[in-house]
Order: structure tokens, then sequence, then C-alpha cells
């Protein structure tokens, strides 16, 4: 590893899954949807000052996203990228990474699979066992787990699969600051 990169200087980092965490999510028939539309793409209240405490508190803030609507042809990269301008405009976070491909691209980025955390913590010194991944879905929770994170999982009762063991469940990004913030201590 290079010396910028030793253990004493690695930070922790939350990673945050950015549909249904950051932003509103569109749920049909139980199941949760990432926005289409510009105008679909509504930060949830509060987002911004629990990033900010956690910022604060020492963590860096990392967007971990799977948008495969992109690599499945029903959404435009631009769309994307321009949602995410609007996030980076108005919550504080460090870095956003992104996987656009479908689960048959067999790629190693999309959640489940830690690829986009592992790329973060290389990119950013991060302490992937002083890190937590916070999501709303199993394979925001899996992906944490398999880069040696501790887990939330911010439960809406979706209709699918729920995840296995998460280290915390709360209802909002908000709820979890609280309990984030006693660790760093």
């Amino acid at each position: 590893m290079p010396p910028e990169h030793e253990h004493s200087e690695m930070r922790p980092a939350v990673f945050l899954d950015r549909d249904g965490v950051l932003n509103h999510g569109l749920v049909r028939n139980g199941r949760p949807y990432a926005p289409e539309k510009m105008e679909e793409f509504v930060l949830i209240s509060g987002v911004e000052q629990a990033v900010s405490a956690l910022r604060e508190a020492g963590y860096l803030a990392i967007v971990a996203t799977n948008q495969p609507d992109v690599g499945g042809g029903r959404q435009r990269r631009e769309v994307v990228e321009a949602m995410h301008e609007i996030m980076r405009a108005k919550v504080p976070i460090d870095a956003i990474e992104v996987c656009y491909h479908v689960d048959r691209d067999g790629c190693e980025c999309r959640k489940p699979k830690p690829g986009m955390l592992l790329h973060a913590a290389r990119q950013h010194g991060i302490d992937l066992a002083r890190s937590w991944m916070i999501g709303d879905r199993w394979r925001d929770v899996a992906a944490g787990q398999a880069a040696g994170c501790r887990t939330v999982f911010v439960d809406y009762g979706y209709d699918e699969p729920r995840p296995e063991h998460p280290d915390v469940i709360v209802k909002t990004l908000a709820e979890a600051v609280p309990f984030l913030l006693g660790k760093m201590r």
C-alpha cells in the first residue's frame, strides 16, 4: 500500500445507497424503482443535515448506487448524471460510485458485489472495517458485508427479500446518524 494510505491515516466512510436513502424511490406494487425523470428526483427531507453531521464527525460520505436502467436501455446516462449534479449541489458528499450494469453483465461493481466500495476505498484511503454501508435493499447490505463494512438497513417494508443480519435497522438515514456518531467516539 502506498505510504499515504497507511492504517493510521486511513479514514472511515459512510457508503450511501442513492434511491431510497438520499432521494425518494418510486414504489410500484411494493417494489422500489429509481426516478426516471428529473422532476421525480426529490431528496428525502433531512438528508443534507444527516450527511453533514456524519462528515463533521470524520466520516467520508460516498454514494454507491446501482443504476441498471442505463445498462438496460431504459434510462439515459446524462439524466442520471444530471440527478447527481443536483445531489452534489445540495448534499455534502465526497464521491459518487455508479454501476450502470445489469446482473447478466457479470461485473464486479454491481451490488451485492463490493466492487464500488473497494474502488472507493483504494481511491480515498478508506478503512473498510471502520466504515458503514447504508441501504434500503438486501443488495446494499450484502455489498457492505462483502467489503468488510458494518451495515445499516433502511427498512421500508418492500415486497422483496430482506437482507441477512444487518448491524442496524432504521426507518430513515436521519435515524441512523446518532447511532453512527456514537460508534465514532
